[in-house]
């Protein structure tokens, strides 16, 4: 497992071999950036949008989570990171598209199944209880079709991404780019074990890519 050393020896091949052979590439970005896509991704440490979708410096913009979740929007009360990270995107980035990836293996999703930190309150497990109760609408839902086993764990993986979704939609700024036709949203999923990715469909169902 990589530890800080190994990093830092990972930095010197990057600048040997990544940053060398595209110094225009970053020359262009010490300028500004321009990317066309946002992805809201989960914080896992398998699930990097950047590997997955292949893609270079400057084209993603990206924020990462517990459970790709977005909440829902609100104006009062504690920090709004994914808020803010969201509204830059949007009002000054005027990225035309915003993708939110659940995985496969989520530990957020399971959480919220299983309410494994549901008695944490202010103790270890607290934030993480706080911030996947967005989840307890839908955790409802999922038990009474599926149970607890495998199916619900799935489910609620690929619920996460219809939360978001539904939240995205509740900021007066997406919404309103949304219904202008200036900006599209889009939910995957990607499998971990079969290296997968399933894009949503308008039904909200997944379907391979």
């Amino acid at each position: 497992m990589a530890g800080f050393q190994e990093l830092i020896g990972g930095y010197h091949r990057f600048r040997t071999d990544g940053w060398s052979s595209q110094r225009a590439r970053w020359a262009e970005l010490s300028e500004g950036q321009s990317p066309k896509v946002m992805v809201i991704a989960c914080s896992d440490s398998r699930v990097d949008p950047a590997q997955i979708f292949d893609t270079s410096p400057g084209e993603i913009f990206v924020v990462r989570n517990v459970a790709n979740l977005v909440p829902p929007y609100e104006t009062g009360g504690g920090r709004h990171g994914v808020s803010a990270a969201l509204e830059f995107a949007v009002t000054q980035l005027e990225v035309p598209e915003i993708v939110v990836m659940g995985h496969g293996a989520c530990g957020g999703a399971h959480a919220a199944l299983t309410q494994r930190f549901a008695d944490a309150e202010n103790g270890e497990g607290g934030f993480i209880a706080h911030w996947v109760d967005m989840l307890d609408g839908a955790r409802e839902k999922i038990i009474s079709r599926y149970g607890e086993g495998p199916e619900a764990v799935r489910a609620m993986e690929q619920e996460t991404v219809r939360v978001s979704m539904r939240n995205l939609r509740t900021f007066p700024f997406v919404a309103e780019r949304e219904a202008a036709g200036k900006l599209t949203l889009h939910g995957a999923y990607f499998a971990i074990a079969d290296g997968m990715l399933h894009v949503m469909d308008e039904d909200g169902s997944f379907a391979a890519a």
